[in-house]
């Protein structure tokens, strides 16, 4: 019984932490065409100078594990968004109070929201094709960020998220 209650428990702080991705592509695409990758030169990706290093690191590193090479004439050109948002908790105490007498009845409920709001980083990786200059692939993840982790951490939960995105990429 305590493994039980130690696995849920494990599994609940686990899934707490993952990253949320959506995709979208253009299914007319054939993404075997492409070999070669850089980034636009005007990227404002919204990340500190260090963590868009960290963010750029995990990206070469899992593109060149999928068989893309960085070039100056790429294929394809990499755009990369990001923001920082406080989340609204989702848990929520209700205290109700309720009565009735002689068939008439009446009730007051309200939420209380516990614990304080939480802080997500929202990630955009575009995939733009350079000749003809059309957005192909596009990633928006959500996940967990703390201002005061330490660069360890970021550079684990950075390629976490990047694993996560390009885990449906390409698209089949």
């Amino acid at each position: 019984m305590r493994i039980l209650f130690f696995s849920v428990v494990l599994l609940v702080l686990t899934s707490c932490g993952a990253a949320k991705v959506n995709y979208d592509y253009d299914n007319q695409t054939d993404f075997t065409a492409y070999a070669t990758y850089n980034y636009f030169g005007d990227m404002e990706t919204g990340l500190s100078e260090l963590d868009e290093k960290r963010l750029m690191d995990a990206l070469d590193a899992t593109l060149g594990e999928k068989g893309y090479q960085f070039a100056e004439e790429p294929d394809i050109f990499i755009n990369i968004k990001s923001t920082v948002f406080k989340a609204q908790p989702a848990n929520n105490v209700g205290v109700g109070l309720g009565g009735g007498n002689r068939g008439i009845g009446g009730g007051v409920s309200i939420g209380i929201p516990v614990g304080g709001p939480k802080m997500t980083r929202e990630l955009q990786i575009d995939f733009v094709d350079s000749n003809k200059d059309m957005l192909i692939w596009q990633a928006i993840s959500e996940s967990p960020f703390r201002e005061g982790d330490t660069p360890q951490e970021k550079s684990e939960k950075i390629q976490a998220v990047v694993d996560k995105v390009f885990s449906k990429y390409p698209p089949e």
